[in-house]
């Protein structure tokens, strides 16, 4: 029976749901591009994005997606035939490396898997034997969306100065920033590249990057740089138009512009960790709870490094593809694809951005009823295990 009728419900790990205000922000009447009010929120932005990755460095903004912000931070840091080490968790810090290949970079993986951190003991060893100190930046993803894992970045900086390694950590928020924990200076990141379109609640449209003393230090005036890329004008314009290399993204910087204020009123990025937290336990009771031989399972083992932005659930023996056929066809619920160890049998639960204890109950409720549908194996109720959940969540301070 299809019962999917209303507004659908979208739970994949982004594009995330748009608030209301943000809605709002995008509908706004495009002002004059020179001068007035544009100029201000654009400063305004820019003066405010430091503190959404807890750092002192510069931050700039991008009219891209997240791989135009890969882009940026390597046409800025990485010259060709410098290396670079990517660390495996997941897909994408591959993906960044293999964009910093194609620009001319000799790229090099540490190998890793799809359930489990990066290992910061590899790491150091690995730099300990780059004894001519060749390799000029790390790549890491703080949260890979494909498998969920959570990186230890404090756990990795300490491996980088055990080694005495001078290369630059750099590290992808995309997946991350504004749902978990993430202090760029305090955990002695160089340079930090985000998006839009995940805990930040804009459309996809807006990469960022955030550059520390180190990576600004690294960009080389003397050897030949993509222009739209180039930080030289955007570091110190004559014209505010240099700050985005041309037209501003003038809908995204209002929709930025509520996201922003939408954070300070829920009371600043601690209250909206705190809450994807809740959100997250309750999750990751759910697929707890339905855990059976031959059934659903979290994809990453350790507590310590499942995600709060999103969650991937490993299927066993049940069609992954078939149960979200089922939920987007016939009850109006999209999950996310399965990308990690075999597609066909893994799924993701993102829970980022503007999200509540409806949503994620819902979610959750709507998954229960699909596994049932499909006769799918249940050590017992998610849900029960969710709304327990959720009601410690409703207790705490």
């Amino acid at each position: 029976m299809d019962l999917s009728q209303g507004t659908p419900m979208v739970a994949i790990p982004g594009p995330s749901i748009l608030p209301d205000a943000v809605r709002a922000a995008l509908g706004r009447a495009m002002p004059d591009i020179y001068g007035g009010g544009l100029v201000d929120l654009a400063f305004g932005l820019l003066d405010r994005l430091p503190d959404v990755a807890r750092t002192s460095g510069r931050a700039f903004i991008v009219a891209s997606n997240g791989h135009g912000a890969w882009q940026m931070a390597i046409a800025n840091t990485i010259a060709p035939g410098e290396s670079v080490l990517a660390l495996e968790s997941g897909r994408f810090a591959v993906f960044w490396g293999a964009a910093a290949e194609l620009a001319g970079a000799n790229v090099e993986i540490l190998p890793g898997d799809f359930q489990n951190p990066v290992d910061p003991a590899r790491l150091e060893a690995r730099l300990r034997a780059d004894t001519d100190k060749s390799i000029k930046a790390i790549l890491v993803s703080h949260v890979d969306t494909s498998s969920s894992v959570r990186n230890d970045l404090p756990a990795l900086r300490s491996a980088i100065d055990a080694a005495d390694h001078p290369a630059l950590l750099m590290v992808d928020c995309i997946a991350s920033l504004g749902c978990d924990r993430y202090e760029m200076d305090e955990w002695g990141v160089d340079l930090t590249v985000g998006a839009s379109q995940k805990g930040l609640m804009c459309p996809p449209g807006l990469g960022f990057v955030w550059a520390g003393e180190r990576a600004l230090a690294a960009m080389d005036p003397d050897r030949p740089r993509v222009s739209y890329l180039d930080w030289s004008k955007r570091l110190d314009p004559q014209m505010f138009y240099e700050i985005f290399a041309g037209t501003p993204p003038v809908a995204h910087l209002h929709a930025l512009e509520a996201a922003l204020g939408l954070i300070d009123e829920e009371g600043g990025l601690e209250a909206v960790w705190a809450r994807h937290q809740a959100h997250a336990d309750a999750v990751r009771a759910a697929v707890a709870a339905w855990a059976s031989p031959g059934g659903l399972s979290l994809n990453i083992a350790s507590p310590a490094h499942r995600s709060n932005a999103v969650t991937t659930v490993q299927t066993g023996d049940i069609d992954a593809n078939e149960l979200r056929r089922r939920c987007a066809e016939q009850a109006g619920l999209t999950l996310g694809i399965g990308m990690v160890i075999n597609p066909n049998h893994t799924f993701r639960i993102g829970h980022m951005g503007w999200h509540n204890p409806p949503m994620v109950l819902g979610t959750l409720a709507t998954i229960e009823a699909a596994l049932s549908s499909m006769g799918a194996p249940m050590g017992s109720s998610g849900i029960a295990a969710a709304a327990t959940s959720i009601g410690e969540a409703l207790n705490r301070e």
